[in-house]
């Protein structure tokens, strides 16, 4: 039998306050990271690779999640997420696309000290999740 490695995780999410503004910056960074979105009813779409290949994603939503503790809101325990570039143009791309769509910078492109082959970006989504594209070499 072949080993196969982990997947890192198999989901993860986010809620936002605004789920129009939320949708256009994560169909943005998902094209310029050949990934995609997809509807998850009326009130949350998941980001990942393909309706193919539908695990690991991200849902974004404006529910308010079960296990959250009293006084959470969108925004108030912002998270980091980093996703998979494939090349320094792609992790560029993914910058420009997240300014563009409603994103503030908050790390431009390039390397980063103590991190070994590695070229980054980070821009805060609308709701100040800090959202990364990573290659690494």
């Amino acid at each position: 039998m072949p080993l196969v490695a982990p997947r890192m995780f198999d989901h993860t999410g986010i809620v936002v306050s605004d789920l129009a503004a939320a949708r256009r910056f994560y169909d943005a960074v998902a094209a310029a990271l050949g990934l995609a979105t997809a509807d998850n009813g009326d009130q949350a779409f998941l980001f990942g690779k393909s309706a193919e290949e539908p695990i690991p994603y991200l849902w974004v939503g404006t529910l308010r999640p079960s296990y959250w503790v009293e006084g959470s809101r969108a925004g108030i325990n912002q998270m980091h997420v980093a996703f998979v570039a494939q090349s320094r143009e792609m992790v560029d791309e993914f910058h420009r696309a997240g300014l563009a769509a409603g994103g503030r910078d908050n790390g431009a492109p390039g390397p980063r000290e103590g991190a070994g082959n590695y070229y980054g970006a980070f821009v805060l989504d609308p709701d100040g999740n800090n959202i990364e594209a990573a290659w690494r070499w």
